[in-house]
């Protein structure tokens, strides 16, 4: 993560993404970078449009938030109803245990 937050800043200032620069930035940082994570990050950004990338993100997280918000989870009874199936699974397999304790004793 923290390369492409070395690659964020840079854009931001108006820098060049290479890979002298995101390696200044990392070790600035006091990450220490590794050569080939580095050029990875750089030639995949190559090309890229990041202010339209990062627009495109933007709207799609606050598109979704609304989703998401709307099942947070499961409603209440939802959940009594679930606690009620695992008490029954519980009771069936207490019951099968004590089935077959019977069967080694004859």
């Amino acid at each position: 993560m923290e390369y492409v937050y070395a690659a964020m800043l840079l854009h931001k200032v108006g820098k060049q993404i290479d890979e002298a620069s995101v390696g200044k930035v990392l070790e600035s940082a006091g990450v220490k970078a590794e050569t080939a994570r580095v050029k990875a990050l750089v030639a995949a950004l190559e090309g890229v449009d990041i202010d339209k990338a990062v627009k495109e993100a933007s709207v799609v997280q606050v598109s979704a938030a609304p989703a998401a918000a709307a099942s947070a989870g499961p409603s209440e009874a939802d959940r009594k109803a679930e606690e009620a199936k695992k008490a029954e699974e519980a009771k069936k397999t207490e019951e099968q245990a004590a089935a077959s304790l019977s069967a080694l004793f004859g």
